[in-house]
């Protein structure tokens, strides 16, 4: 199925479901809450403002909404208070399954995520039982149809300190940096005119679990309710679903 061969190097992204507006800005309003909180309501001093800024622009969140949700975070207007959560477990297959989220309500999430698990044939598991398959990377992708130059692109990745540049999915281009130096590796590509389809700070697989038949039909759907929960903001896996699997 087109995209899902990609799992496992690539976070799954929410796609249509996201097509929802309101969701979106839930997400957004609540990532700059917290980031503004937890680093202050200085973007160029605020990595992570910066980028939650920018995705409420792609999104065409009004500016009004932002700075209110920033300045919640600043406590310089009163708002709900949001806490970050992550929870991890196993899908089907032995698929280890990791997210992360924000909730006003820890206890009600939690059982909410476990009903999600259980009715998709996985379980929700103890804080670290699949944390440790997941390294933290800076993920650059570039779209091949938009850019054919792969020599420039090492080039220019590798000068600015990229780890690895992966070539082999026929759609895509994947640069990757140690978290460190993912802010100088997208400046220097965007400073070469290479155009960036995404960039952020991911987590990847150490191993991957292929999946087939049920087993990946089953994941489909823990995907797609743990993706529409208002309470996860981003969903990692090491299950890979094989093309044409689904059957």
């Amino acid at each position: 199925m087109s995209g899902h061969s990609r799992w496992a190097g690539i976070k799954h992204k929410k796609g249509a479901l996201d097509a929802k507006k309101g969701k979106v800005f839930t997400r957004i309003v609540r990532e700059l809450t917290i980031a503004a909180r937890t680093g202050g309501g200085l973007p160029e001093n605020n990595p992570r403002l910066r980028k939650a800024i920018e995705d409420g622009r792609a999104a065409n969140m009004p500016f009004d909404n932002v700075k209110k949700a920033i300045q919640r975070g600043t406590g310089e207007i009163p708002g709900m208070t949001f806490e970050e959560v992550s929870y991890e477990g196993y899908g089907p297959g032995g698929a280890a399954v990791f997210f992360t989220g924000t909730t006003d309500n820890r206890n009600r999430t939690s059982s909410e995520i476990r009903k999600v698990f259980s009715s998709h044939g996985g379980n929700l598991g103890e804080s670290g039982c699949v944390a440790w398959m997941f390294q933290s990377k800076g993920q650059l992708i570039i779209e091949k149809s938009v850019w054919q130059d792969e020599d420039k692109l090492m080039t220019v990745a590798l000068e600015a300190g990229a780890e690895d540049i992966k070539s082999d999915d026929p759609e895509i281009f994947q640069v990757l940096t140690a978290p460190a130096d993912f802010e100088k590796v997208k400046a220097a590509l965007e400073a070469a005119g290479v155009p960036l389809n995404s960039s952020e700070i991911t987590l990847l697989p150490s191993t991957t679990v292929t999946l087939k038949d049920g087993a990946a039909r089953q994941m489909e759907g823990l995907m797609e309710e743990l993706e529409n929960h208002d309470d996860v903001k981003d969903v990692y896996t090491n299950g890979d679903i094989e093309a044409g699997g689904e059957g």
